[in-house]
């Protein structure tokens, strides 16, 4: 499955899990048009795409059934928890100059590790929701650090140790905080838990859209289907027809 993100308007990105090592890879690109029209395009794809395979495995399981295409808002949605929670250590924030970027990410990351030692540290349950995330302490679950709504966070990404995980949050006039964290075992799951929110975030939106405006034009849908076709198995050599 192909989960869609677009952070910015000439930013676009997807996440798509490899068919031969099962590893989720995010695929980033600066787009000439409007990413939100790219992103529309192969949010409308992959729905086609599901409708015939659900109209295939119809047509496969009763003669008698009849496969119909799916609307956008059947489209599947990535399932997440209600709400994760991670036990994890919070190492602080720090303002950032951008809203993305793997170099703003791994710069605050180092500056927090460099400038704190691990006593200084602060153990907390990191809750992942749909709408929101939040820092809250271990001891004191009253007591709520950090709260960022999911439609603010700009970016996220796990550092150069896999160990630590940040996301920059845009808290308005241009001034951007970077909240870094170590987890343990690894990042891997913290990482996942809040792309999914934010891939779950994003989808309702274009969901949410009047048909109208998810309108884009044939230029960018024959893009996206050739990036869909990137995407499909090839052929092994010995199936290729003989010379």
């Amino acid at each position: 499955m192909i989960h869609v993100f677009s952070p910015c308007c000439r930013d676009f990105a997807y996440v798509a899990r490899d068919k031969n090592t099962r590893v989720l890879k995010c695929h980033v690109f600066r787009c000439d048009t409007p990413a939100a029209a790219i992103a529309t395009s192969l949010h409308e794809i992959c729905s086609k795409i599901m409708a015939e395979r659900k109209s295939a495995k119809a047509a496969a399981g009763s003669s008698s059934q009849t496969g119909s295409d799916v609307p956008l808002q059947e489209f599947p949605m990535p399932k997440t928890e209600l709400v994760q929670k991670f036990h994890v250590l919070y190492l602080g924030m720090t303002s950032v100059s951008r809203p993305i970027g793997m170099d703003i990410i791994n710069g605050a990351i180092d500056s927090l590790l460099s400038s704190t030692g691990k006593e200084d540290w602060t153990p907390v349950i990191l809750s992942v929701a749909d709408a929101t995330v939040a820092v809250i302490k271990e001891k004191e679950e009253e007591e709520v650090l950090v709260e960022c709504r999911v439609r603010f966070l700009s970016f996220m990404g796990v550092g150069r140790d896999v160990h630590t995980f940040a996301f920059i949050m845009d808290s308005g006039n241009q001034h951007f905080q970077c909240h870094v964290f170590w987890c343990e075992p690894n990042a891997g799951s913290v990482s996942e838990a809040v792309q999914a929110a934010c891939v779950l975030r994003y989808q309702k939106c274009l969901v949410a859209r009047p048909p109208s405006q998810r309108a884009v034009t044939t230029s960018v849908k024959r893009g996206v289907q050739s990036l869909i076709d990137t995407l499909k198995p090839k052929k092994q050599s010995s199936e290729l027809p003989q010379q």
